[in-house]
């Protein structure tokens, strides 16, 4: 893997760990309402709060995964490939369900780690 990728991997990893922080930690916050266009009221209501953090944990994963792909992994290539992938695919329909802007904010960065594991 070409250290191009790794860093590409890398910035994409720290994306999915601010997206968790804002889904779990800072679920309330105005900065979490600006980034999702999600109402502050709408945020502290107790069962989407709850589904905010769920949604967080899993981007943390997602985040962590990478790491381990780019760094750990016996077949780092490979691994990314899935995950960057995944990371497309749930973005994709995102844009399509929700708000076509999630396709580039949370998937630019990951599909240009996409490409470069080509390169």
């Amino acid at each position: 893997m070409s250290i191009i990728s790794k860093i590409l991997i890398t910035l994409s990893a720290l994306l999915f760990f601010y997206i968790m922080y804002l889904e779990t930690l800072a679920t309330t916050s105005q900065a979490t309402s600006r980034v999702f266009s999600i109402s502050r009221e709408q945020l502290a209501e107790p069962k989407f709060n709850t589904l905010m953090k769920n949604q967080g944990v899993y981007n943390g994963f997602i985040g962590a995964a990478l790491l381990y792909a780019a760094y750990f992994a016996s077949a780092p290539k490979e691994l990314a490939l899935v995950l960057l992938i995944n990371i497309l695919v749930v973005a994709a329909y995102g844009a399509v369900t929700s708000d076509k802007a999630i396709l580039v904010k949370q998937g630019g960065l990951p599909f240009l780690a996409l490409l470069s594991l080509f390169f």
